[in-house]
């Protein structure tokens, strides 16, 4: 198993973005996901990937009645974090509690979901392939609950000031994340796509929400870090675009290190309803 440093997951860089994936999720969606689990007593959550946790410190306090979080991750250390820092109360007061799997999502079954009134995951589907995303939805719909994936790439980035070489940067970076990891061809950009017709081929509804990072001078170390990943990942893709004259990568880090540059992460976020 990677350890947290080498797999890019560490808790210094999730929490550094936790802020931003909080203010980017979609409040429309928790507010119909709320309808759908009104009446009910007792809501057990299964957290796909869960990482540090931080889906269910902003989701648990959005919604009403008892939860139970069944927290799964496949890094014991993450699964340690999360489950200490867990959101103590619903958004009425009533309990929160949470448990742990360490496990792969990637090979859940409806057993392994069993129970479950509701799945959700954050920033996951654009990392699993087509077929995982396909089983996955298999899985989540044979259990019969709604489903609440967060914060997926789609591929757009916008940077203001703009740089000539800023689509060609996004275009490389996008190739990068569709790239196979391990022998599997990941959906990257396409995930959304992906997800949404292997869950409406199976009678479910999937509502569609934006759900950006917009990331300012408030938020300079993170888009410092973000940053300096995006143009190595695309450097990787496209090595000749690292010779190209006028020093992007120098001249776009010091600006964001300065708060001198606003840049616009697009994510959707799905809310799936069952038949």
């Amino acid at each position: 198993m990677e350890t947290i440093e080498s797999s890019g997951y560490s808790p210094a860089w999730l929490g550094l973005r936790e802020p931003a994936d909080a203010q980017a999720r979609s409040t429309e969606l928790v507010a119909e996901l709320g309808r759908l689990l009104a009446g009910g007593t007792r809501t057990e959550v299964h957290d796909l990937g869960c990482g540090t946790g931080s889906m269910g410190r902003w989701l648990a306090p959005r919604l009403a009645g008892q939860q139970h979080w069944v927290l799964h991750d496949r890094d014991l250390e993450l699964l340690r974090y999360a489950e200490a820092a867990m959101a103590p109360a619903a958004a009425d007061g009533a309990p929160v509690t949470a448990t742990v799997r360490r496990d792969d999502v990637t090979a859940l079954t409806a057993d392994d979901l069993a129970g479950a009134g509701l799945v959700t995951a954050s920033a996951l589907l654009d990392l699993l392939t087509r077929d995982e995303v396909d089983t996955l939805a298999a899985t989540i719909l044979a259990v019969g609950c709604p489903a609440l994936l967060t914060l997926t790439v789609v591929g757009e980035v916008r940077m203001h000031p703009a740089d000539p070489l800023d689509d060609a940067l996004s275009a490389a970076f996008n190739d990068h994340q569709r790239r196979h990891s391990g022998g599997r061809p990941l959906l990257g950009p396409d995930a959304v796509e992906a997800a949404t017709e292997a869950f409406t081929r199976r009678g479910a509804s999937v509502l569609v929400r934006p759900s950006p990072w917009r990331l300012g001078p408030e938020q300079a170390e993170l888009t410092t870090r973000w940053l300096d990943g995006w143009i190595a990942a695309a450097y990787e893709q496209q090595p000749e675009l690292a010779g190209r004259p006028g020093g992007y990568r120098q001249r776009r880090l010091a600006a964001a290190a300065a708060g001198e540059l606003q840049v616009t992460v697009e994510h959707r976020d799905l809310l799936v309803v069952p038949r």
